[in-house]
């Protein structure tokens, strides 16, 4: 056993976090080996805002940060030496002296439909209750069905599919990533919808590292597992979020792939919350161009929607 792990991996304490920074020690062990000996590598649960309210839309408590500002705070304090998150929940400016290190490769980044009756948005019931706390998803079903009822719906995976399983909606949609890598999606008969049904958020299906930007140590040990796909396709849907600095009140959906030939595809929208109101676009071209084309999009999404369109925090 060794006196001391030679690193802590901070991460909050869902089921999903916890196989999130499974996964991430795991690829570290497979890359350094020297790592494999008990305790060398050792995982911290840290509990943020966004897991202590559940009442209430992340847009009226703060934003994305709620997930990452006190594990932030244990990377500043050293009490960790890297955070791991889905990289949905990262606010796209970081503090000046932390650093996305690396990704793994994505999982499906797709949204996943799970109704009580009806398995596809065109199938629910006139009238159904769809739980989410997501303005983005509000906005495309609504865009869809404006018959629909969306409700505040929040809580860690197996929370959601209690308060499903129990009545209290109809209808839910979750990320697909999530429940592939909880190895529910097919037991509760999840139903992936096609982004061009329901366009994902940016960064969904995606596992990021976080770390002290001067921290070299962990900085080289991190970038041996980096997988440069899904940094390229993340990083070009960041800068589009970037781009709009948007606040948790405006929809803003983008999915960013590398197509057959090796080159990258953006898709992204904004919207109005009721669905009234929406604008897409579209990139192709090189992988190493992605931040380039974020900006680019985020710049003609702007110009599209008009002043005073999106909401900023």
């Amino acid at each position: 056993m060794t006196a001391s792990p030679a690193f802590r991996i901070g991460t909050r304490g869902s089921p999903l976090a916890r196989f999130q920074a499974e996964a991430v020690r795991d690829a570290l062990i497979a890359a350094h080996p020297e790592l494999a000996q008990p305790g060398a590598v050792e995982i911290r649960i840290i509990r943020t805002t966004g897991d202590k309210v559940r009442d209430r839309a992340l847009a009226d408590i703060g934003g994305k940060g709620l997930f990452t500002k006190e594990i932030e705070s244990a990377l500043a304090a050293r009490t960790i030496d890297l955070a791991v998150h889905s990289m949905k929940d990262v606010p796209t400016r970081l503090p000046g002296d932390m650093a996305l290190a690396c990704m793994l490769p994505r999982e499906d980044p797709r949204d996943a439909l799970l109704a009580r009756a009806g398995g596809s948005i065109a199938a629910l019931p006139r009238g159904a209750v769809v739980g989410s706390a997501s303005v983005r998803r509000r906005a495309q079903i609504l865009r869809r069905r404006d018959d629909l009822r969306v409700v505040l719906f929040r809580g860690n995976v197996h929370t959601r599919l209690r308060k499903l399983n129990a009545g209290e909606v109809d209808a839910t949609l979750l990320a697909h990533a999530g429940l592939r890598r909880l190895g529910l999606a097919k037991r509760v008969g999840a139903v992936p919808l096609d982004p061009s049904e329901m366009l994902p958020a940016a960064g969904q299906g995606a596992i990021g590292v976080e770390c002290r930007a001067a921290d070299d140590r962990t900085r080289v040990a991190l970038a041996a597992i980096d997988h440069a796909p899904t940094s390229q396709a993340v990083a070009c849907e960041r800068a589009l979020l970037d781009t709009l600095d948007g606040s948790c009140r405006t929809p803003i959906a983008a999915l960013a792939e590398i197509d057959e030939a090796g080159g990258l595809v953006l898709r992204a929208l904004v919207a109005r919350l009721d669905g009234g109101a929406l604008f897409e676009t579209r990139r192709a071209g090189r992988a190493g161009d992605g931040e380039a084309m974020g900006r680019d999009a985020g710049a003609e999404l702007l110009a599209a929607a008009g002043p005073g369109f999106i909401e900023r925090d």
